[in-house]
């Protein structure tokens, strides 16, 4: 099957998006359980829930497309690496914000094609605030329901850096990197948002040091792309999706100046290696 222009299927990912998120929020409205999973990270109701619309919407929108989630077995990697595209879908990214209650979660949906985030839809359901884009059509941003789309762009860099971290303190590591960068103002956010305040120009880089997974970066990367910002490793290389066994993503730096050499700022060589 071919998908097509991928920007066609950018109203019915925001509307599985929206169906997911009011899953999520019925959820949000009760006293749930959260449990952990093997790999010590939680689940509540909320995320199988959200699971199931996004899964039931995709099957019905592109049914011979494959979906990798995370919260649904991933095939394997003898069937994933013949695969020419695929959903990547993190049907409620940023669990432990969702048990805090502090509304910093969103909905992720990415279409891969050729191991590139083509397509993407991250909605945070507390706040309605959606932001989307598609290869070659922008990155656009709905505030909250029923306003209207306004296309977003990053920004060049700032005198004062912007820096988009977790709600944790940063590590050692992360703190002598960022010191490399000069003045900059440190601005906690939970989920894939953070991605989605670099795309918007209200900051100018998210370094992250340790595991992500690849649904956790996918709608977003796609977002900040189309907005001008970029994904990269720490060699500087962009992101790339389904390429090895493993589902997790290197370490990366999200930027919005793709004019300055955030890599050789930041990282020392023998760490870019």
């Amino acid at each position: 099957m071919s998908v097509g222009d991928p920007s066609a299927y950018l109203e019915a990912l925001r509307d599985i998006a929206r169906r997911a998120a009011d899953a999520i929020l019925e959820v949000y409205a009760q006293d749930f359980d959260v449990v952990c999973k093997a790999d010590d990270s939680p689940v509540t109701a909320a995320d199988l829930a959200a699971q199931r619309v996004i899964a039931e919407g995709l099957a019905a929108l592109t049914p011979d497309v494959p979906v990798i989630s995370e919260e649904a077995a991933a095939a394997s990697w003898a069937e994933r690496r013949t695969w020419r595209r695929h959903w990547l879908v993190d049907p409620l990214d940023g669990t432990r914000e969702f048990v805090k209650r502090n509304g910093e979660f969103t909905v992720n949906i990415a279409l891969i094609e050729h191991h590139r985030a083509v397509a993407g839809v991250v909605l945070a359901p507390v706040s309605g605030d959606t932001y989307y884009a598609a290869q070659g059509a922008g990155a656009w941003r709905q505030a909250s329901a029923g306003d209207t789309p306004v296309r977003i762009r990053s920004r060049p860099v700032a005198d004062t850096l912007g820096i988009i971290g977790s709600h944790s303190n940063p590590g050692a590591i992360t703190r002598t990197l960022l010191e490399r960068l000069g003045p900059h103002e440190r601005v906690p956010l939970g989920s894939s948002l953070k991605f989605c305040v670099i795309a918007r120009g209200d900051a100018d880089l998210y370094l992250r040091l340790g595991a992500t997974s690849e649904w956790d970066t996918a709608a977003a990367q796609c977002v900040l792309e189309e907005a001008g910002g970029a994904v990269l490793d720490l060699a500087g290389r962009p992101f790339r999706y389904n390429t090895r066994d493993s589902l997790i993503n290197p370490e990366f730096i999200a930027c919005g100046d793709t004019t300055v050499d955030w890599a050789a700022r930041l990282i020392d060589p023998d760490r870019r290696a």
